[in-house]
Formats: C-alpha cells, structure tokens, sequence
C-alpha cells in the first residue's frame, strides 16, 4: 500500500528546518523547530526520537541542548525519512500502485534535506553560497 501518514511531512519540515539552522554543528531545541515550522511540539518531540533511535539525531542535553544532525543533509533522502517513520513505501503495492510506488520512491530517493533546504532559499529569494 501507498501510504504516507502526517508524521513523515513534519519530520521533512523539521529536519530542513534543523539543517538551515546549522543543525549538524550546533544543536537546536525541538521547541524553536516546532515553532518555526507551527509544528505540534510533543508530536515533533515524538518523531524526533524515533528518528534519534533510528541514527539521525543526536540529541545534546543542558542549557544550549537540542538535536543535531548525525549526517550531512546532502546524505539523507526523504525516502530514509519516510521509511524510518511510516514504513516501506509501496510494500505489498501491485498493478498501477505498485508503478506509482516505485515513482515516488524514485523522487523521495533522489531528493535530499539539503535539496529542500535550496529549494526553500531559493522560493524565498536567498542566495545560497558555499565556501
């Protein structure tokens, strides 16, 4: 079945969110991605530790705690994303769902957080400059 529940979207959002804020060198509180994203706090604070047990996040407790990315953005495809949190994409799909399946596998797994991260400066009109 193709089936892609609430959870995944909101994992994509914050985890774009996480690597615009420089979320694999500083760690930002699962609160401050909430609201900027106008996520429900304790459903993000849910997804992010599946994702933490998962091996995408780390977590970093104290004061300046918060979650970091435990990979570079351009690593990790939305398809690992939906996957870890919704399951095997087209599992058990046949016929003309099985086709669209595989479709949307395809894009999910050629897209990357760090292509959502370029894509939303660039609809926002930034420049994004690389040293």
């Amino acid at each position: 079945m193709l089936s892609i529940t609430a959870k995944s979207p909101y994992a994509v959002q914050a985890l774009t969110e996480l690597g615009r804020a420089g979320g694999t060198t500083t760690p930002v509180p699962v609160a401050e991605l909430a609201r900027r994203r106008d996520i429900p706090g304790q459903f993000l604070e849910q997804l992010f530790a599946t994702l933490r047990r998962a091996g995408l996040l780390r977590s970093q407790r104290g004061v300046h705690g918060g979650y970091l990315l435990t990979r570079d953005p351009r690593e990790i495809t939305i398809l690992e994303i939906v996957e870890m949190l919704d399951g095997p994409l087209g599992q058990d799909s046949v016929g003309i769902f099985a086709d669209v399946a595989e479709a949307a596998r395809e894009v999910l797994a050629s897209t990357s957080v760090q292509d959502l991260i370029d894509r939303e400066a660039r609809e926002q009109g930034q420049t994004m400059y690389w040293i």
